[in-house]
């Protein structure tokens, strides 16, 4: 057993006693009723699964749940599907997957969404030329599995939101 204290979506979660195998998926859905995060493959193969971890040094990073212990948190702060609207006001993010209708049955979405928004907040502070930004969408948003052939419409998506704001976006 270990006691697993973390933040999720900005709020504090008090040291609760886990199992040392339990997954991080198991711990966010069956322990805190997160459901957001899905279960897919089992094997980090399809990424629905995906969250974000916040660093210490201000950058983001995403990771699978399926077979990472939730242990392994301990101390971190990590942001889920759940955590990106405001006020129940949706992201710029959420808006365009909406409007491209990119999530289809929606299992891989909020693998999708955590990825594109780590790009984004990436892009953010590290801006890439326009001729750069289709290939740096693709290599961001590769090895997510939609089972459905979504990915056309979750890369437009993300294009659209970063051509929404290209002075914060690109080089």
């Amino acid at each position: 057993m270990t006691r697993l204290a973390l933040t999720i979506n900005g709020r504090a979660i008090d040291p609760i006693e886990v199992r040392d195998d339990l997954s991080m998926n198991d711990f966010l859905r069956e322990h805190l009723g997160m459901t957001g995060t899905k279960f897919g493959c089992g094997a980090a193969q399809c990424l629905s699964c995906t969250i974000i971890v916040d660093n210490p040094d201000g950058t983001s990073d995403t990771t699978p749940t399926c077979i990472v212990p939730a242990a392994s948190f301990n101390g971190k702060a990590i942001r889920t599907v759940e955590g990106h609207a405001r006020d129940g006001q949706l992201t710029a993010l959420q808006k365009a997957f909406i409007d491209h209708f990119a999530f289809q049955c929606g299992y891989c979405t909020a693998g999708f969404l955590n990825e594109a928004q780590v790009l984004l907040e990436r892009l953010a502070k590290k801006p890439v030329a326009r001729t750069e930004l289709e290939k740096t969408i693709e290599e961001a948003l590769d090895g997510h599995i939609c089972r459905c052939t979504g990915y056309i419409k979750y890369h437009e998506a993300v294009r659209d939101v970063i051509l929404a704001d290209p002075q914060r976006y690109l080089a």
